[in-house]
């Protein structure tokens, strides 16, 4: 199988490419720089975007991995250009080369219907995948962790940007994060497997937690003894361009957060604890255990 992956050096895609050199399947990258083309070792290298994508690249593939994907908005990279736009150019270039099957990397919650901007493009996206007449599956997966993830980056940085932990808002809203590992095991059940055409698969790890009860996993790995206090959501809001301001003047220990991501953390982001084991046929890791395996180096 001639794979054409978008995203292959991002955080998901760096976990995949390495299993998929392994197991001898083979194809193209998109790079946007070519300097992390020793990330898609075993895959020819196509230079270009989702904004710019070769003519002729996706000729002989059989399927197009859409992993491409942000969290928050800066300059010109907007979940409209990125998710929607880019999606759409990516479906249209793989239409003109007879492409048969598109897999898309979108996330749970993605409605049209979402407060969040972030699930509203994903689902938009979602649209023109499964209207593209290509045969599509689509993973929407909760928080994905491991080593490089942004979550974790975002949360050790919160975590050690001052004298307490401040968690925006209740806390209360409930994510069911799954390991890297296992999202690459998904995958490739999902490559070897016709059951999951046309398909939209919810997957999630094996265990729900608030994101208080994250805060303190990552705590307790860090030997972290800060107390945590709660912050109004509307205050932390409204303080976002404060925070804006101090990352730019060379405070890179606060974390980068944009209003739609305080929007997501008021939302709870959970399927079927079973998931997993449902649709794939294997018991997930529990993030309890692998936690302190990725935490970033000091």
């Amino acid at each position: 199988m001639l794979l054409f992956i978008a995203g292959g050096t991002g955080f998901v895609g760096g976990h995949l490419m390495p299993e998929l050199a392994r197991r001898g399947i083979g194809g193209r990258c998109l790079l946007r720089s070519m300097k992390k083309a020793p990330l898609c070792a075993g895959f020819e290298t196509v230079p270009g975007s989702l904004d710019d994508i070769p003519a002729g690249s996706m000729d002989g593939v059989d399927m197009v991995v859409h992993l491409v994907g942000i969290m928050s908005e800066e300059g010109a990279s907007t979940f409209e250009s990125v998710h929607v736009k880019g999606t759409t150019n990516l479906v249209n270039e793989a239409l003109k080369a007879g492409v048969k099957r598109f897999f898309y990397q979108s996330s749970l919650g993605a409605s049209l219907q979402s407060a969040s901007m972030y699930q509203k493009s994903k689902a938009r996206a979602e649209e023109a995948v499964t209207e593209s007449g290509m045969h599509y599956t689509i993973f929407r997966p909760s928080l994905i962790l491991g080593r490089g993830d942004g979550f974790t980056k975002q949360i050790v940085a919160m975590i050690n940007s001052s004298p307490v932990v401040a968690v925006p808002g209740t806390g209360m809203a409930k994510f069911q994060p799954l390991t890297a590992s296992d999202w690459v095991r998904c995958f490739l059940a999902m490559l070897e497997d016709g059951r999951f055409l046309d398909r939209l698969c919810e997957i999630g790890g094996p265990e729900q937690f608030s994101f208080n009860e994250l805060i303190m996993l990552y705590m307790k790995a860090m030997g972290s003894g800060k107390s945590v206090i709660h912050v109004p959501a509307g205050l932390v809001k409204a303080g976002l361009s404060v925070l804006k301001l101090a990352r730019a003047a060379g405070y890179k220990r606060f974390p980068r957060v944009g209003r739609d991501q305080l929007t997501l953390l008021e939302t709870d982001n959970i399927t079927d604890t079973d998931s997993i084991k449902k649709q794939f046929g294997f018991e997930p890791e529990s993030i309890r255990g692998a936690l302190k395996e990725f935490l970033p180096a000091e």
